[in-house]
C-alpha cells in the first residue's frame, strides 16, 4: 500500500456569480506521485469531526502554500499590508498541524505551509516582509517574474540539519513567492535555513519525527529544475511509509 498523503487545499474564486471551489496546483500532487505516495486533497470542511475522521486516515500531512493566515491566530492585529486570508482554511490547517505533531504523524509544510505550522505551535509571523523587516530582499521575485521556477535568491542551510543533509549542499538557489515568514520561532521547532537577508526559510521539529517546513517552493522544482529536492519528498513519503508499517504492525 502506498502511504496516504494529504494535501491541504485552499479556497479559490474563479467568477464573482460561481461557488468558491476547494483545490491545489497539480505541482504538489506530482511531488507526491513521484516520490510514491498517494495524494489526496483535504478540503477546509468546518466540521472539527469530519476533519478529524479525514486526518486520522492519513500516513502524512502536507500543509501547502496559499494567502495570507489571519494574526488573531497568533494574537496580532491585521498590518495595513495583509493580503487575503481565509479563516476557513485557518481553522482546518492549524488543528490538523498540531494533530500531526502531537501524534508523530509526518508533517511537510511549504510556503504557507511553514508559516501554519509555527503558528500551530506557539509562533508568530512577520505579517509583510518589505514593510516590516529592515534591507529585505525581494521574497515575492518568483511571482514578480511569473516564472515558479525562477531562482530568486541563496539558501544558507544549517550544519547538521535533516534538510541539509537530504539535499547534500551547504548552499543552494531557491526560488520565492511570498511576503511573510517567521518571526517568532514556536517551541518544539528549530531554524535550519535562512535567506541572505537572515530571514528564517526553513524549520525543523526538535524531536524523532518527520516534522519539517521549508518556505520556497521545492514541488515547483523538483519536476526538472532542481531534481534534488525530489529528495525531500521521497525522505518524506518514506516517513509515511514507515508510519503506516508500524501501524498495521500494531494491529
Amino acid at each position: 500500500m502506498k502511504p496516504l498523503i494529504g494535501i491541504s487545499c485552499g479556497t479559490f474564486y474563479d467568477r464573482d456569480w460561481c461557488p468558491p471551489s476547494f483545490g491545489h496546483r497539480q505541482t504538489y500532487v506530482d511531488a507526491i506521485l513521484r516520490a510514491g505516495g498517494a495524494p489526496m486533497l483535504i478540503p477546509p470542511v468546518p466540521d472539527e469531526l469530519t476533519l478529524r475522521m479525514l486526518f486520522d486516515r492519513l500516513d502524512g500531512l502536507l500543509l501547502a502554500g496559499g494567502g495570507d493566515i489571519a494574526p488573531v491566530n497568533y494574537g496580532a492585529e491585521p498590518h495595513p499590508n495583509l493580503g487575503t486570508v481565509d479563516p476557513l482554511r485557518d481553522s482546518a490547517e492549524l488543528p490538523m498541524a498540531r494533530w500531526a505533531v502531537a501524534e508523530g504523524k509526518p508533517v511537510l509544510g511549504i510556503c504557507r505551509g511553514i508559516q501554519v505550522l509555527n503558528v500551530a505551535l506557539g509562533g508568530t509571523l512577520y505579517q509583510d516582509i518589505p514593510s516590516e523587516i529592515e534591507n529585505a530582499l525581494a521574497h515575492n521575485l518568483s511571482y514578480e517574474r511569473e516564472d515558479w521556477t525562477h531562482l530568486a535568491h541563496e539558501l544558507r542551510l544549517a550544519p547538521g540539519s535533516r534538510l541539509r543533509q537530504l539535499l547534500g549542499v551547504e548552499r543552494l538557489l531557491v526560488n520565492s513567492l511570498h511576503h511573510q515568514a517567521v518571526r517568532d520561532l514556536a517551541p518544539g521547532l528549530r531554524a535550519v535555513a535562512w535567506a541572505p537577508d537572515e530571514v528564517i526559510e526553513a524549520v525543523e521539529g526538535t524531536g524523532e519525527g518527520f516534522v519539517m517546513g521549508v518556505q520556497c517552493h521545492p514541488e515547483a522544482l523538483q519536476g526538472g529544475a532542481d531534481p534534488r529536492w525530489q529528495r525531500l519528498f521521497a525522505a518524506f513519503v518514506d516517513s509515511c511509509g514507515t508510519g503506516q508499517r508500524r501501524a498495521a504492525r500494531a494491529a
